[in-house]
């Protein structure tokens, strides 16, 4: 039995290798995929040259530093932000279709920030705020419509996709009121792109990660018992509606970051979970980060794919992923037979 065990541990800690190198490689062919036409030589000269004073006046270095690189690095950061978003949502509302995006937090974040903009925020920690604050509140109507009224998963979805509706007719309506310049930024987040990554992007998301992650792996073990149901995680000693208001602040939080940097990104936090929970199985311990990772890898990829379909020409990536996740959407409905 212990022989076994430490099996299934090598194994789960070999695929979550294998995710990171998969993730390393993804990158490389990312950064060096571009219509600038770089050699993969030149690449890695820019790379390991000094910056100097010089360095920014460079045409090259402009397009590795300021385009390339910070583009490819936030590919698997938003990446991983919503596969880890996506498996919490899952776990705690007992939904296999609960993502950000298919249950409206994606589309309030993104009103959220459109409103911080047509207000005239000046600042980008502002409209990620903004981001931020409409995600916690969907995320909350979303843990009182499911606690409180008892709805069963097809009753939750239902209420996601009215919040879907509200927010777009909601964004709509800052479209007819924004001016043209506004209008633009706020085209932005709804279409999703990676165009505009830059540092200071970088390093927010980068840490709302560091933060949110080990504190849910700190719960892996709750949120593993929880998946048996809350009467049998509530008899462990365990306090589910505590348990599920930081998952949905932690969720709201990922997912409010990810959208005030790139916009909405669909799919990544239903499809990222599905394919962690076949890899990886129930244990959350290994679940949530093999998420993450796949997220990121999903990403990435369609990074990738969004600069090779039109060739000089790069689709916004949330395109992209909404080609790739509609069909692994209705896979998942008709397999269970439904939304009932």
């Amino acid at each position: 039995m212990k022989a076994h065990y430490a099996s299934l541990l090598r194994r789960r800690l070999g695929l979550l290798l294998l995710l990171s190198l998969a993730i390393v490689a993804s990158f490389v062919w990312d950064f060096t995929t571009g219509p600038a036409g770089l050699s993969p030589a030149r690449l890695l000269d820019l790379l390991l040259a000094p910056l100097d004073g010089t360095a920014g006046m460079d045409g090259d270095s402009v397009i590795v530093w300021d385009i390339r690189l910070p583009q490819a690095l936030m590919a698997v950061l938003v990446g991983a932000a919503l596969g880890l978003a996506g498996a919490e949502m899952q776990t705690v509302l007992d939904n296999p279709l609960a993502s950000p995006f298919t249950l409206g937090l994606s589309e309030a974040a993104a009103f959220g920030a459109a409103l911080a903009l047509v207000l005239g925020a000046a600042s980008a920690w502002v409209v990620a705020a903004a981001a931020f604050a409409f995600a916690l509140l969907a995320s909350l109507l979303l843990d009182q419509v499911a606690s409180r009224l008892a709805m069963s998963a097809g009753g939750v979805v239902l209420f996601g996709i009215a919040l879907v509706f509200s927010f777009n007719a909601l964004l709509w309506l800052l479209q007819y009121m924004a001016s043209p310049e506004t209008l633009q930024a706020i085209v932005f987040w709804i279409m999703g792109s990676l165009v505009r990554a830059n540092w200071p992007m970088l390093g927010g998301l980068a840490a709302v990660l560091l933060i949110c992650l080990p504190l849910a792996l700190r719960d892996a073990w709750k949120l593993t018992a929880l998946r048996l149901g809350e009467e049998r995680a509530a008899s462990l000693g365990i306090a589910v509606l505590r348990l599920r208001r930081w998952s949905l602040l932690r969720v709201a939080l990922l997912a409010g970051t990810a959208v005030s940097c790139v916009g909405t990104i669909g799919f990544i936090g239903l499809v990222a979970p599905h394919i962690a929970r076949r890899l990886c199985g129930e244990d959350h311990r290994f679940y949530l980060p093999a998420s993450a990772l796949v997220g990121a890898l999903v990403l990435s990829a369609a990074a990738i794919a969004a600069k090779q379909i039109l060739p000089g020409a790069a689709l916004p990536v949330g395109v992209v992923t909404a080609l790739v996740g509609v069909p692994f959407f209705l896979g998942i409905v008709l397999r269970r037979g439904g939304l009932t």
